[in-house]
């Protein structure tokens, strides 16, 4: 495996609508958001766990960016990445977030579908880069696959996200061991515990901006 998450790099913008629903929309909330809060003004923008870029090619086509920088510990996503937007056009860094170093200097921070591969303090460590990298007013955007608050609603979830995948085109197999992956190679917290923690870094506001399925979106503003 070349990344963290599920797929090869080759097969990872085929196959991850087949696992996360509403996989488009939760981008429609994120631009929804950047352009609510950031409204009439250029901004700089970095995307933590880049991917493939898609997050990064949206914002070059919908907003007014003074700079764009994507991050990724995986070289092989961010050539990906590279090739979708142009390598003049962004600023590109191998490093994941829980190692970056920036201070003051973004106006929006994403995070989307990243930060769960982490345990609780790298997690922790990960948020906190990001609080360092904003600018006062700058807003924080993390999506991450949650926790239900009971068992059985963990049962409950895993079946509807079984049967999603199985109408989605994958095979029973593919389904099981995708679902074996939960508490083994990714590490959901529950809505709750993920508010706290962007309380706990130092954020002034810290909202829940979406929720369905496993998938979770949350906001979080620097004062």
């Amino acid at each position: 495996m070349d990344n963290k998450s599920a797929f090869n790099v080759e097969k990872y913008n085929e196959n991850i609508r087949k696992v996360i629903p509403y996989y488009d929309a939760i981008y429609d909330q994120i631009f929804s958001l950047i352009s609510t809060h950031c409204a009439g003004r250029k901004i700089s923008l970095l995307d933590t766990g880049c991917g493939t870029g898609i997050l990064g090619l949206r914002a070059l086509r919908e907003l007014d960016l003074a700079e764009i920088v994507l991050c990724d510990p995986s070289e092989k996503m961010l050539s990906e990445a590279k090739e979708l937007l142009g390598s003049e056009v962004c600023g590109f860094r191998s490093v994941g977030s829980e190692e970056l170093d920036y201070e003051n200097r973004f106006d929006v921070v994403t995070a989307i579908q990243s930060h769960h591969y982490f345990d609780r303090a790298t997690r922790e460590k990960a948020v906190a880069n990001c609080f360092r990298a904003l600018k006062k007013g700058g807003i924080f955007i993390c999506f991450e696959n949650t926790a239900p608050f009971t068992e059985e609603g963990r049962d409950i979830l895993i079946e509807r996200l079984e049967a999603y995948e199985l109408k989605a085109g994958r095979t029973p197999e593919e389904v099981k061991h995708h679902t074996a992956r939960y508490g083994t190679e990714f590490f959901p917290m529950n809505i709750l515990e993920h508010l706290d923690l962007l309380k706990k870094t130092g954020f002034a506001v810290a909202e829940l901006l979406w929720s369905s399925y496993m998938q979770s979106g949350f906001y979080a503003i620097k004062k």
